[in-house]
């Protein structure tokens, strides 16, 4: 089992910036794929984007594609959401995942452990 803590989140205008973060503990880190969701008020939890347990690969949701990145230091056992030129659409509750070796784990379902999330609000 993984534990997993999110932080980050706030209120943010619209194009603005937010760098979420996710600390790791427990299992060994590196051998878990990584990924955030985020849920809006009434609707289901959806895909954000992944990183592979080495860090080489990533994948988006198309919603997404060219203003997130996702990163992952191991030596500190977290990864990281960059979240540029952001709208209020994006405005959700993030959550972190751990999906052990799986991959390219878009569903919510691949993932045995999950973080307590953290607000983020886009303000138009």
């Amino acid at each position: 089992q993984v534990q997993l803590v999110e932080s980050g989140g706030g209120l943010v205008q619209t194009g603005g910036s937010l760098r979420l973060s996710c600390a790791a503990s427990g299992r060994t880190f590196m051998r878990y794929t990584m990924g955030w969701f985020r849920q809006a008020p009434g609707k289901e939890r959806e895909f954000v984007g992944a990183i592979s347990w080495g860090g080489s690969s990533t994948t988006y949701a198309d919603s997404v594609k060219g203003r997130f990145t996702i990163s992952r230091e191991s030596g500190k056992n977290t990864n990281y959401l960059q979240m540029n030129s952001l709208k209020p659409e994006d405005t959700a509750v993030y959550y972190c995942g751990a999906a052990g070796q799986r991959w390219p784990a878009q569903t919510a379902g691949t993932y045995a452990d999950w973080g307590q999330g953290t607000q983020v609000t886009v303000s138009s």
